[in-house]
């Protein structure tokens, strides 16, 4: 689960930023750049079509079943249900008019979301497939760039993501989706002084809240822990009007900030007010989850994930809570969980190498085997998660040299954490 989480909604073009959890993990708030008033209203109406499917599940690349009597995917409504039946319509319309561009925009923001909402990285494909007619374009419209560069983010190919977004943004140096995306990957990337360039450049393209989120995100990761989370809390409580979306990022940066600074009832707060305005988010729903099992409170990860873990992300948070009360449930979701990894194997899907190097060191106890994985998927993303599942590896697999390049990237970065600080206490 990758933190680029920042809001997305129909009616904008595209949060962490932070994805993919996943990391990284695989969002950003609604800024004002569709094509027209009538697609506009078209789009936020989608919004709220697919907010409401949050258990929804779809696969992005073919699969060939075994036997025709093989149950491929138990789906949480009806076929009857009205909201798939509307996104089903427009995907319709869409087949019969594949060049449509303004529908084929509001196709794929739909996919998007409902993919951001539920943390399933197979409607990336989806989206992908709604703006096919231009997707090879290197010259494609910009609203097609943008969303590309999104699709391109959830499934963590974040170098063409920012070339895409450098594209849009030589021509229209102030669209502020594309400058608060390409914000967001850079962080996820490790490249902080480029990110806080871009938060920068949102000072004059949208609203203060944006942009000082952005920034605070960016500084709280360099050093300036305390300091961002105050700042960012003083713009909250200045807006306190915002829409949703932008709401439930910040608060669920506060809440990551406050934990990160062990301000454990700031963090709890933060959780329960992102919570309290979506409580199906699967990214906030996986953050809080983490926040829950530091604290050494399992029981209450599993009344909040239990009817939660369609999303991978927080199966395993699932199963993390299974472990620490010893139940009698966790072999079958365990392999549940190595079933689904397989899975995503098979697909050439590799968004959750965070979670699956998480997987291979606690469920499995097999430390050199998450090494591997928790390596490769820091070649992809930096974020304090990535950070922490790579140290308890090579801690786990006592691999000095791996162990000692996590303690000179934290010394570079001045990433504050106090998990952090536990896990590398003992070595002094």
């Amino acid at each position: 689960m990758k933190r680029s989480n920042a809001p997305f909604t129909g009616a904008s073009l595209t949060q962490r930023a932070r994805g993919s959890f996943g990391s990284s993990s695989e969002t950003s708030p609604d800024l004002p750049d569709t094509p027209s008033q009538r697609w506009r209203s078209i789009a936020a109406l989608i919004c709220v079509i697919v907010v409401a499917m949050t258990s929804g599940r779809a696969d992005a690349a073919p699969f060939v079943p075994e036997s025709d009597s093989q149950v491929l995917e138990r789906l949480p409504f009806a076929p009857s249900d009205p909201v798939l039946g509307r996104l089903r319509a427009l995907n319709n319309q869409l087949t019969h008019k594949p060049d449509n561009l303004p529908l084929a925009l509001v196709v794929a923001q739909g996919y998007l979301e409902v993919g951001r909402v539920t943390g399933d990285p197979r409607y990336a494909g989806y989206a992908q497939a709604a703006l096919a007619p231009w997707w090879d374009f290197e010259q494609a419209p910009q609203e097609v760039l943008v969303l590309r560069a999104t699709v391109r983010q959830r499934m963590h190919q974040f170098d063409v993501a920012l070339a895409d977004l450098a594209t849009v943004l030589k021509t229209n140096p102030r669209n502020a989706q594309a400058r608060l995306i390409r914000a967001t990957v850079l962080q996820v990337q490790g490249v902080y002084d480029e990110a806080r360039e871009q938060c920068r450049a949102l000072q004059d393209l949208t609203e203060e809240l944006v942009w000082a989120a952005c920034l605070a995100c960016v500084n709280g990761a360099t050093g300036k822990l305390r300091d961002s989370y105050q700042q960012l809390r003083l713009a909250h409580e200045r807006y306190p009007r915002t829409q949703a979306s932008v709401q439930t990022w910040v608060l669920t940066s506060l809440a990551e900030m406050a934990a990160r600074a062990g301000m454990a009832p700031d963090a709890e707060a933060h959780f329960r007010a992102a919570l309290a305005l979506n409580p199906a988010d699967y990214y906030v729903l996986g953050a809080y989850a983490d926040f829950l099992l530091d604290s050494d409170r399992s029981p209450e990860v599993l009344s909040l994930l239990r009817d939660q873990t369609r999303a991978d992300p927080l199966l395993l948070r699932y199963a993390l809570a299974l472990q620490a009360q010893h139940s009698k449930e966790l072999p079958a979701q365990v392999e549940q969980l190595r079933d689904r990894f397989e899975a995503s194997r098979l697909r050439g899907d590799s968004v959750h190498l965070r979670e699956e190097a998480r997987f291979t060191l606690h469920l499995l106890n097999a430390p050199q085997a998450a090494l591997t994985l928790a390596q490769k998927n820091w070649q992809v993303q930096k974020e304090p998660a990535d950070v922490r599942v790579l140290l308890e590896a090579a801690l786990a697999a006592d691999d000095a040299a791996a162990i000692d390049a996590v303690t000179e990237w934290l010394r570079n970065s001045r990433l504050e954490d106090v998990q952090l600080q536990r896990i590398i206490a003992p070595r002094g």
